[in-house]
């Protein structure tokens, strides 16, 4: 290799501000096309570097890309204070006119990046310069709304807060304030106390309490979602995420509506699809956890995600035919820890089975000693379980930020010993079955309060007793419609809600069983419902031939 670096090059924006700016240029003198990244995580870290779920911004230069890695307005070098969303298209779309007006780049650009890096890759392309031909945006999501809150209403509190305290201690330092740190510190461990001491922590992050002024899916929201306006989208997107990476289902989403309804041929046959037995946080990405090992093919690195992005930066900016782009799905099915090409997602040929809830015998049934079967009780029932806001059911692995370790296909035995866990659980398995693709719980409930949430979360239990969570999801109930108009509950009313519990790819081995588990709280994954006012509600689930609650799986015919 042969690189130069040109560190904090200042990139006017239109407003007059600069962004600091290094730009990797490879060996000759080009013009080159050019690879843009943009972080608010400090454009001289070496996880641009090292972390294998990126591509090496190394090797990209040396493939004859001109790398460019910015600091969002507000971080690192840049000036300013983060807003996250507030500038993300306009910045994004000023830097691409700026590289593109340069003698050294050919009129051709891409974008790539994870997490938040892919806020303003979406962004940009909803406006479509000309300079963008492709974005690669990894575990991310095209909508800031469900990046924030789960995808039926609740606060994704895990999520927001964790990333919130990183981002409010930066803002902190660069403004060499003598800042209420240890205040915002215990206001994000508690999205509880964020009301009461929002005056405390608004110099840390002054943006928080206007999200969280936002909890219907609004306005507010509507405008920063790039999904709201896929049609204006006409550039590719190669799009890689992990069965426990926290913004998992939001990655899919992205790839199945800009397969409907990108705004143009090359945005629609262009989308690629790579999901792997991994989370989103550093140290995930080995397929190896303290409960379940994928081997050494779950790791990132056998996924070769540089030579991946390189692929397709090559068809789609380069223009090069595309012949060895690789499929345009590319999925780790778990349970035969296997990589497996596929034609598209939702994957062609899927059945999708029910699994009807069944007490274990006895009417009103508060135990976690339920059944699943493929056949509707013959008889009405149902069984309760508590809400109580002061000792919420615990976050246990799963699809999680993982920051604080809890990623992953984590043993769920702990929680199913509680008596506010149902658990309702199939027969052991005579032969393998395959679930691959979206996975829903559709319940019948009753609640004592006029807002509750109920959780689910699919399970394979391992012959040894293991409970390996494999997907999960939560419905605020007063958004069981719709996001943007809340129904309060009747209490005692019963409804029915189809709860979205994510996505997943798993081979139930013979011996194993399916399980499904709900709750009414996963904290701090999502927030405690504050409806309730800390009181304690009581709900009820519903099953038999008037209320069929029941999980649907999709199923795979082949198991190979």
């Amino acid at each position: 290799m042969s690189l130069s670096i040109e560190s904090g090059v200042a990139v006017p924006m239109r407003d007059g501000v600069t962004l600091a700016t290094d730009l990797w240029r490879p060996a000759g003198n080009g013009p080159w096309p050019v690879l843009l990244t943009r972080t608010p995580y400090g454009r001289t870290s070496t996880a641009h570097l090292g972390n294998p779920k990126l591509p090496d911004l190394r090797v990209l230069a040396d493939h004859g890309y001109l790398v460019a890695v910015q600091d969002v307005r507000g971080t690192g070098d840049s000036p300013g204070l983060l807003e996250p969303h507030r500038f993300d298209q306009s910045d994004t779309v000023d830097t691409l006119a700026w590289l593109a007006g340069q003698v050294w780049c050919d009129g051709r650009a891409g974008m790539w990046g994870a997490s938040y890096m892919g806020f303003p890759q979406w962004q940009a392309a909803t406006q479509a310069p000309p300079v963008l031909r492709a974005i690669a945006p990894l575990m991310t999501s095209a909508d800031p709304y469900r990046a924030w809150h789960s995808a039926q209403g609740a606060l994704a509190q895990g999520t927001l807060l964790n990333w919130s305290a990183r981002m409010a201690m930066a803002n902190l330092s660069r403004q060499e304030i003598d800042g209420p740190s240890a205040e915002i510190r215990g206001a994000l461990g508690d999205a509880d106390q964020l009301i009461g001491r929002r005056d405390a922590i608004v110099r840390g992050l002054p943006w928080l309490g206007e999200m969280l002024a936002h909890p219907d899916y609004d306005a507010y929201w509507q405008s920063r979602s790039a999904l709201e306006r896929s049609a204006a989208i006409t550039v590719p997107a190669f799009n890689l995420t992990g069965w426990y990476d926290v913004f998992a289902r939001e990655v899919v989403r992205s790839y199945t509506t800009m397969r409907r309804s990108g705004g143009s041929t090359a945005a629609r046959e262009g989308q690629r699809l790579v999901i792997g037995p991994w989370g989103h946080g550093d140290g995930a990405d080995l397929g190896v956890f303290p409960d379940r090992s994928f081997g050494l093919a779950g790791s990132v690195k056998a996924a070769a995600i540089t030579q991946a992005h390189l692929r397709f930066f090559d068809r789609w900016v380069k223009g090069h035919d595309d012949t060895g782009t690789g499929a345009r799905v590319r999925i780790f099915v778990m349970g035969v820890d296997q990589w497996r090409d596929e034609d598209d997602w939702p994957l062609p040929g899927t059945r999708y089975e029910d699994h009807f809830l069944h007490s274990a015998g006895r009417a009103n049934s508060s135990a976690g000693d339920g059944r699943l079967h493929r056949t509707p009780a013959v008889e009405d029932r149902s069984d309760s379980f508590s809400d109580d806001p002061r000792h919420p059911v615990p976050t246990v692995g799963g699809a999680t930020l993982g920051v604080d370790g809890l990623a992953g296909p984590t043993d769920q035995a702990d929680v199913e010993l509680r008596d506010d866990v149902l658990c309702y659980t199939g027969e052991s398995l005579e032969a393998p079955l395959e679930v691959t693709g979206h996975v829903t719980l559709t319940v019948h409930v009753s609640s004592t309060a006029a807002d509750t949430d109920v959780t689910g979360k699919l399970v394979d239990v391992f012959p040894d007793g293991r409970a390996i969570i494999l997907c999960e999801g939560i419905c605020r109930m007063r958004y069981r419609s719709s996001l943007r108009r809340p129904q309060p509950l009747e209490p005692g009313e019963i409804v029915e809600a189809t709860i979205e519990l994510g996505v997943t790819s798993n081979v139930f081995r013979p011996g194993h069983r399916i399980r499904l588990e709900v709750a009414g709280s996963d904290f701090p994954r999502y927030d405690r419902n504050p409806t309730a006012g800390g009181r304690v509600t009581v709900n009820r689930i519903f099953h038999g031939p008037r209320h069929p609650s029941r999980l649907t799986v999709p199923v795979i015919a082949r198991t190979a």
